[in-house]
C-alpha cells in the first residue's frame, strides 16, 4: 500500500481539505476520497525523503536489508510479479523507515522504473553493489539469481564487521573503566592526601605527586573547561575524520598499525575478492566491476589503486599485471588473479581468494585478542603503580625522616 497526498473539495460546505489517504494506487485513493463524500482535485503520492531525513526517524540495518534481498529472491523465483513481491515484502517490514523507501520503489515500478532505477534513488539504503548487481540481474533475466548473492555478499560483510566489533568490545570496556577509575582518583583520593600532607612541617611532596596533584586542582576548579576541551576535541577529531586529509590519514593508520593493519589489509582484500566474485558471477563487465569495488572497499588508498588499476586494464593489461607490486595489495590477490585469467576462472579464483582471507580475519582476530588482553593488564598495572606511588611515596618520605631524627 502507498500514501497519497490529495486535495480534494468538501460539497457540502464548498471547502477545501487537504489530507493522506492509503490505498494500492491513484484511482484506489480517489475512489476512498470519494466515498468520504469528497471530490478529489488533486492526488500526488506523498513525499518522502531520504530515509536520514527529517520526516523519517529508524535506521535500517544491515540485516533488514539482508531479509528484504531474500525474501525478494524467494518470492520472484516463485514466479509472483515483481510489483507484487515488493507489497508482499513491504507488508512483512516492520520497520516503518524502510516500508516506506519501499513503498517509494513501489510506486518508481509502477510508473515504469526499473527496479535498479528505483532503488538508486535511496543511495543511504543501497548501495552501488546492490544496485549494479539488480541491473545486471534484470538485464540477464536472473533478478532472483542476483538478489541472493546480494544476500550472501551482504552476510558476509556483516558477518566481518561484527567479528572486528566483538574483538575490540572488550578492550573499549577496560579502557573506559580504566579512564573512570583514575578520575575517581583525581578528584575524590589524590585532593584527601594533599589535605592530610600540608600541615605536616618539612613535609616535601614528590614530583609525581605534586604533578597529579596540580592535574586534580585544575579539573576540581576548572571542570567546565574540561568538560568543554573534551567535547570541542571529539567534535573536531569527527569533523576532521570526515575530511579527505583526515580519512586519509585514518584509512593509512588502519593499514599500518600494529596489531591491526594485518587485519584491516585482510579485511579489504577480503571485500575485494568477495565483492568482485559477486559482481563477476552476476555477468557485470570487468571494468564496471573494478569501479564499484573501488567505492565498496571503503578505503581511499586501496580506492585510488584500484582506479590506476583499472585505467591500465583500459589499457590494454591484465588486472593481475595492473595490480602487480602494489603496495596496497597482498602479493596473494594478484598471483591468485592471474590464475584465474590465465585458466578462464576468474570467478572462482576469487572466490578461493575471498574465503582464505576470510579464514585470515577469524585468525587474525583471536591473534589480536589473545595480544591485547595482557597488554591491557600491564597498561592497568602501569596506571595502578603511578597513583599509588603518588600516594605512598609521602608517606614513606615522612617515615624515613622520623627514622633519621
Amino acid at each position: 500500500m502507498l500514501i497519497f497526498e490529495y486535495e480534494a473539495r468538501d460539497p457540502r460546505t464548498g471547502q477545501k481539505v487537504r489530507s493522506t489517504v492509503e490505498a494500492s494506487n491513484e484511482g484506489a485513493a480517489s475512489k476512498l476520497i470519494q466515498e468520504e463524500g469528497l471530490a478529489p482535485l488533486d492526488i500526488r503520492p506523498a513525499a518522502v525523503k531520504s530515509v536520514t531525513g527529517a520526516s523519517v526517524k529508524g535506521r535500517i540495518k544491515t540485516k533488514q536489508k539482508i531479509v528484504f534481498s531474500r525474501q525478494m529472491s524467494t518470492l520472484i523465483n516463485a514466479g509472483l510479479p515483481l510489483v507484487q513481491s515488493l507489497r508482499n515484502v513491504s507488508d512483512q517490514t516492520e520497520n516503518k523507515s524502510f516500508k516506506i523507501v519501499i513503498n517509494k520503489v513501489i510506486a518508481d515500478v509502477e510508473g515504469g522504473s526499473t527496479l535498479s532505477d528505483a532503488l538508486s534513488k535511496h543511495p543511504k539504503v543501497f548501495n552501488n553493489v546492490y544496485i549494479n548487481l539488480i541491473a545486471a540481474g534484470e538485464v540477464s533475466g536472473n533478478l532472483d539469481k542476483a538478489l541472493e548473492r546480494i544476500a550472501f555478499q551482504q552476510e558476509k560483510d556483516a558477518e566481518i564487521i561484527s567479528k572486528i566489533r566483538g574483538a575490540m568490545a572488550y578492550p573499549a570496556i577496560v579502557i573506559l573503566v580504566m579512564i573512570l577509575v583514575v578520575g575517581f582518583m583525581i578528584v575524590k583520593v589524590l585532593p584527601q592526601v594533599k589535605v592530610m600532607y600540608q600541615d605536616i612541617p618539612g613535609a616535601s611532596l614528590p614530583l609525581i605527586t605534586k604533578v597529579l596533584l596540580a592535574i586534580s586542582d585544575f579539573t576540581i576548579k576548572y571542570w567546565y573547561f574540561v568538560i568543554i576541551g573534551l567535547v570541542i576535541l571529539a567534535f573536531a577529531t569527527t569533523r576532521y575524520a570526515r575530511t579527505g586529509p583526515g580519512k586519509e590519514f585514518i584509512d593509512k593508520f588502519k593499514m599500518r598499525a600494529w596489531p591491526i593493519g594485518s587485519l584491516f589489509m585482510k579485511v579489504y582484500m577480503a571485500r575485494f575478492a568477495r565483492t568482485g566474485t559477486t559482481l563477476v558471477a552476476s555477468g557485470v563487465p570487468l571494468i564496471k566491476v573494478l569501479e564499484v569495488i573501488a567505492e565498496a572497499v571503503n578505503n581511499v588508498h586501496v580506492k585510488r589503486s584500484i582506479n590506476k588499476a583499472t585505467e591500465k586494464v583500459k589499457g590494454g593489461k591484465s588486472l593481475a599485471d595492473a595490480l602487480e607490486g602494489d603496495p596496497n595489495f597482498l602479493p596473494l590477490v594478484p598471483n591468485m588473479l592471474r590464475i584465474g585469467e590465465q585458466s578462464g576462472s576468474l570467478e572462482d579464483m576469487l572466490e578461493k581468494t575471498a574465503e582464505y582471507y576470510e579464514k585470515e580475519v577469524d585468525n587474525q582476530i583471536k591473534t589480536i585478542s589473545t595480544i591485547i588482553e595482557p597488554l591491557l593488564m600491564v597498561i592497568l598495572g602501569v596506571v595502578a603503580f603511578v597513583i599509588v606511588a603518588a600516594v605512598l611515596l609521602p608517606i614513606y618520605s615522612l617515615a624515613g625522616k622520623d627514622l633519621i631524627r
